[in-house]
């Protein structure tokens, strides 16, 4: 399970990501709505252990140790940080992220096999640009669960790309809740889509909340919350 509580990162005029609290098992799809794209990212690039927070505290699996969490999980589609490059070939993106899983688990691992093998053949010439907004998420989370110790997805706003959550929503909640590898998913978005009646909680949601307040709070109560706060 990934734990989270007061997390918080300063940035230079203030908090970068406001505290933070949340609770992501394996089996389980988490959504957390923040309106601002650096508190998203920001959010989760900590909860991949790709950035230091400033205060707080995050276990997975129990453990408090930023290597545990950084060899979990994966960050998925972070805007200015691992998002595809739009000049890259889909084929070429392949090549690159199978040349970063580590060499004892990458094996063989080639280009062309591994996209024939996750019927990725049909889409291997296109830009990364030219990504329809579902094909774009079967990818990038294929990819990152090429290494086989990844037990955690961070994807970070995917309805940047697509106002319609059944773009990327579907393919999510199948990789949370495969009973073969069942993973704990986290997803930054701008807003909950309305048809979302799973686990869901607010960046910033520990600034007005007493600690021990639940993490994750149901989805009623978070739409109110949000309301209220506009």
């Amino acid at each position: 399970m990934l734990s989270v509580q007061q997390l918080h990162v300063k940035g230079r005029r203030g908090d970068l990501l406001p505290p933070t609290s949340l609770q992501a098992p394996r089996g389980e799809l988490l959504l957390v709505a923040g309106d601002r794209q650096d508190q998203r990212t920001a959010l989760a690039l900590t909860l991949s252990a790709r950035m230091k927070p400033t205060g707080g505290r995050i276990t997975w699996a129990g453990s408090p140790r930023t290597k545990s969490l950084r060899q979990a999980s994966a960050l998925v589609d972070s805007p200015g940080v691992n998002e595809p490059e739009q000049h890259l070939s889909v084929r070429d993106l392949v090549t690159e992220d199978l040349a970063l899983i580590p060499r004892r688990y990458r094996g063989a691992l080639l280009s062309k096999p591994w996209l024939k093998v996750n019927s990725f053949e049909d889409i291997a010439d296109l830009w990364t640009e030219q990504l329809p907004p579902d094909r774009r998420m079967e990818l990038l989370t294929a990819l990152a669960l090429a290494n086989p110790h990844t037990d955690l997805l961070v994807v970070d706003s995917p309805d940047r790309h697509s106002a319609h959550a059944s773009d990327w929503l579907p393919r999510l909640e199948e990789l949370a809740y495969d009973g073969g590898r069942p993973l704990a998913v986290v997803v930054t978005v701008t807003a909950l889509p309305p048809e979302w009646t799973g686990p869901a909680a607010v960046i910033g949601n520990s600034v007005h909340s007493p600690i021990g307040a639940p993490a994750v709070v149901p989805n009623n109560e978070l739409r109110l919350e949000t309301e209220e706060a506009k």
